[in-house]
């Protein structure tokens, strides 16, 4: 691959770079003089003041990494579609972020995930959870998308993995830095329309090189158009997706720092409402956007030494001067989107949980703000390292990788915030002992699944999905019984009011409605083979 895109590259292409960087750096500093006027403002939650599309494509902007292109695209060259599950049966979740979670965190006035288990259990438990929300967002968002992004530019533009990891930091952190949330999300909305249209101009420049739908239908094996693979299956069993996405997608759509954080800043409840329901239509895009690249290049080029190429394969073969610019700019944006909004709730985190909390609780907002900055550019840093630390080990899939690490980290957090909002009688003991031997539990196996004995040698282990799923199990029952045998029991747990949780609009419930019926259909039309 190497320098492939690059020597392909002509001065539109390079102008088409410079204009987008120069229009991104014009709308954070826009946004950042709003925040100038308004020395009180937020740069956490955006005053509370993004409305349901600023949502929806803000958490699709942190959602979509770099990662996501080329895994997707890679995944649909040797597999087809199986992997559109990660994106559509993520629906049901998102439902219960919508309906569930969001009422709840909106009518606590939390701004940190933390915070909202720390108005139930107290101290304790925020003071772990958070510690536990700066790990988990330094090394799964910050470190390996970093580390994504910068393997991507290495194969784009063929410069060190050092370089390309400090140029993206520098730029990603720029839009935190100046502007916080607010800059943030109105970058990703331009930033994903703009992924949007390069992506589909890409999927219908091969579909009629293919010569036609039709054509691309029957050009590849039967099972490529199988959401379901059978249980006999050793990479995408249906069992395995069933039983073992659900605990990853949990943690991840309702309880995840980054994710949440768009919601919190929503304006109204309804529209936070709106705004998870949009990113769930967006998904639906994942088939032609992404997995449909991958499965074009299969019918193109199928002698490919290495399906991660996909991706690129397509984009420097069908691509005409002026656009390859584009492209560019695209993997640019889906890095930013992610990075800048990690970088964001890592300070949010940091910030509210421990400085204002526990270090100075009296402190200004000036001084907030000041220490919300000062460790954006300290996780800037950490980030550079931990991803060229990842860089040295060798023989990873970065994919696989990928999904195992969230299934890993997930399992404590999936189960204390759904007993926490489903079983009024769960307790400190409980939650604490979740988060902190729990976690250390699965982590471990998680360090011994993916290094110390890996699967590729020892046969003895599960898929990991569902090894994630027999953690999450595992820590569920453990849960239950550290409540039940409690002697404190509930004197531990203070009842937080968060007075009659407001019911779904009737917007809302129409438009779920609707999402859940295209996505059985989606579900019935594609396992029909």
């Amino acid at each position: 691959m190497g320098n492939n895109l690059l020597g392909h590259l002509t001065t539109w292409d390079y102008a088409i770079v410079v204009a987008y960087v120069v229009i991104l750096v014009v709308i954070g500093f826009r946004a950042s003089a709003s925040q100038r006027d308004k020395p009180d403002e937020s740069i956490f939650l955006a005053n509370k003041s993004l409305g349901w599309a600023s949502i929806g494509f803000n958490m699709w902007g942190t959602n979509v990494g770099p990662s996501m292109l080329l895994a997707f695209a890679s995944i649909g060259y040797s597999t087809g579609i199986v992997a559109v599950n990660f994106e559509w049966y993520a629906f049901v979740f998102l439902f219960l972020l919508a309906v569930v979670f969001a009422p709840r965190y909106l009518a606590a006035n939390v701004s940190t995930m933390p915070g909202f288990m720390g108005r139930q259990y107290g101290d304790s438990t925020q003071n772990i959870l958070a510690w536990y929300a700066l790990i988990k967002i330094l090394i799964s968002w910050l470190s390996l998308g970093l580390f994504a992004g910068g393997f991507l530019v290495r194969q784009i533009l063929g410069i060190p993995m050092w370089q390309s990891v400090v140029v993206l930091v520098l730029f990603a952190g720029f839009f935190a830095f100046v502007g916080g949330l607010k800059a943030i999300a109105k970058v990703n909305v331009f930033q994903m329309i703009l992924l949007i249209a390069v992506s589909l101009t890409l999927t219908v420049i091969g579909v009629l090189k293919v010569g036609g739908l039709s054509k691309v239908y029957h050009s590849v094996p039967g099972h490529y158009w199988n959401l379901l693979h059978p249980a006999s299956d050793p990479k995408y069993p249906w069992y395995a997706i069933l039983l073992g996405y659900p605990v990853s997608a949990v943690a991840f759509f309702c309880t995840d720092q980054a994710m949440v954080q768009s919601v919190l800043g929503a304006r109204s409840l309804e529209q936070g409402q709106l705004g998870v329901n949009f990113i769930g239509w967006l998904k639906i895009l994942s088939l032609p956007l992404f997995i449909g690249t991958g499965i074009l290049c299969f019918i193109l080029f199928p002698h490919l030494k290495d399906p991660s190429e996909a991706y690129m394969t397509m984009v420097t073969s069908l691509f005409p001067a002026g656009m390859k610019g584009l492209v560019i700019v695209v993997l640019i944006a889906v890095l930013v989107g992610t990075i800048s909004s990690s970088l964001n709730s890592l300070s949010t985190v940091f910030t509210m949980d421990v400085y204002a909390r526990n270090i100075n609780p009296n402190a200004s907002n000036r001084q907030i703000k000041a220490v919300g900055r000062l460790t954006i550019l300290v996780g800037c840093g950490f980030a550079v390292l931990v991803a060229l630390a990842i860089d040295s080990v060798k023989g990873l899939n970065l994919f696989d990788i990928f999904q195992a690490v969230l299934g890993f980290i997930a399992p404590p957090l999936a189960v204390v915030f759904l007993l926490s909002v489903f079983w009024r009688r769960t307790t400190q003991r409980a939650v604490n002992g979740i988060i902190s031997v729990g976690s250390a539990f699965s982590l471990g196996v998680g360090v011994m699944y993916l290094w110390v004995l890996p699967p590729g040698k020892y046969d003895f282990w599960p898929h990991y999905l569902i090894l994630s799923f027999l953690i999450f199990a595992a820590l569920f029952v453990a849960a239950v019984l550290l409540s039940l045998t409690d002697p404190a029991g509930q004197a531990r747990r203070q009842a937080v009011d968060y007075g009659v949780l407001a019911r779904p609009t009737r917007r809302v419930q129409f438009l779920w409605a609707a999402l859940a019926v295209v996505m059985v259909g989606l579900y019935v039309v594609f396992n029909g083979h």
